[in-house]
C-alpha cells in the first residue's frame, strides 16, 4: 500500500468528513423540510387571513377530547412500558437461562411486524377464550347482563392503551437492555458481598444508576405511543368521542376532506413530541451530570 504524504492524508480526511456531513445534512434537512412544509401550509394555505387553523381545530370538541385521551393513554402506556422493560432488560443482561436468545429475538416482533398486523392479531386474540368467555350476571326480572373481557376491551378505551403498549414496550425494553449493559456490574457484586440480597442490590444499587435510561425509555415509549395508528385503527377503532386519539383524528379529518384540520392536528402531535423529547434530553443530561459529580 502506497504511503500518502501528510497533505494528501489531510485532503482525504477532509473529503471523507465532507461526504459524511453532506449525508447528515440531507437527512436532517429532509426532517426540517417536512415540519416546515406543514407550518407553511398552515400559514400560507389559509384563504381567510383572520382565521387560525390551529385554533379552529382546537375549538372542535372531538379534537379536544382526542387530545385528552392521547395524553392520558400515552402516559399510561409509557408507565406500563417502563414497568415491564426494567425487569426484562435486567433479566436479559444479568441472568443466563435456557431460551435467552429466543426471548431476546421475540422482543423484536412488535418492531418488525407491520402495525396493521399487530392490530389484527390483537383483534383475533380476543376472539378466543378466556378473553371471549362470557359471564352471565342476573339483573332481576329475567334480565341477564353478559360480560366478557373482549366486550370490555375491544373497540373501547382499554384497547387504545393495549395497542399502544404492545408496540411501545418493545422500544422501552431495548432501551433498558442497553442501559443495563452499560452499567458496571462491579458495584452490584460489591453490594452482594456486603450482605445484600439480589433484590436489595437491584433496588438500592442498580436502579439509582439507571435514571437517564429510565427517562429515555419513558419518553421514547410515550412518543411512540403518540404516533401509533395501525393497531389502534384495527383493534380500538376510530370512533368519534370514544376511541379517537390524535393519530386517528388525522385520518378522520382527511377522510372528510378537511386537510387544514388534519395538518393542524399533525402539528399538535409534532409539538407534543418535541416538548417531551426536549424535557427528556434536558432532564437526562442533568441526571447524567449529577451522577458524574457524585
Amino acid at each position: 500500500m502506497k504511503e500518502l504524504t501528510a497533505p494528501a492524508v489531510r485532503r482525504a480526511d477532509t473529503a471523507f468528513y465532507l461526504i459524511l456531513t453532506v449525508i447528515c445534512l440531507l437527512y436532517v434537512g429532509l426532517l426540517f423540510l417536512l415540519i416546515g412544509a406543514d407550518v407553511a401550509y398552515m400559514v400560507l394555505g389559509d384563504d381567510l387571513p383572520d382565521r387560525n387553523p390551529m385554533l379552529d381545530a382546537l375549538a372542535k370538541p372531538e379534537i379536544r377530547r382526542s387530545i385528552l385521551l392521547s395524553l392520558g393513554s400515552c402516559t399510561i402506556t409509557a408507565i406500563l412500558s417502563v414497568w415491564v422493560a426494567v425487569p426484562i432488560g435486567y433479566l436479559l443482561t444479568r441472568v443466563e437461562f435456557p431460551g435467552r436468545r429466543l426471548v431476546d429475538a421475540a422482543l423484536d416482533i412488535p418492531i418488525v411486524l407491520p402495525p396493521l398486523v399487530v392490530g389484527l392479531s390483537l383483534l383475533i386474540l380476543f376472539q378466543f377464550p378466556p378473553f371471549s368467555t362470557e359471564l352471565a350476571i342476573p339483573l332481576g326480572d329475567g334480565e341477564v347482563l353478559r360480560l366478557s373481557l373482549a366486550r370490555l376491551v375491544v373497540y373501547q378505551v382499554p384497547a387504545v392503551i393495549l395497542a399502544q403498549f404492545t408496540v411501545s414496550a418493545a422500544f422501552a425494553v431495548r432501551t433498558m437492555k442497553v442501559t443495563f449493559e452499560q452499567l458496571n456490574p462491579r458495584c452490584e457484586q460489591v453490594a452482594l458481598t456486603l450482605g445484600c440480597t439480589r433484590s436489595q442490590a437491584f433496588w438500592r444499587v442498580v436502579v439509582p444508576q439507571c435514571g437517564p435510561g429510565l427517562i429515555t425509555a419513558f419518553t421514547l415509549s410515550w412518543a411512540r405511543a403518540l404516533g401509533e395508528f395501525g393497531p389502534i385503527l384495527i383493534f380500538a377503532g376510530a370512533t368519534r368521542n370514544k376511541t379517537e386519539v390524535l393519530s386517528t383524528t388525522v385520518f378522520l379529518e382527511l377522510s372528510i376532506g378537511d386537510l387544514q384540520a388534519a395538518v393542524a392536528v399533525s402539528l399538535i402531535m409534532v409539538i407534543a413530541a418535541v416538548v417531551v423529547l426536549v424535557i427528556a434530553r434536558l432532564w437526562g443530561l442533568r441526571e447524567f451530570y449529577a451522577e458524574g459529580r457524585a
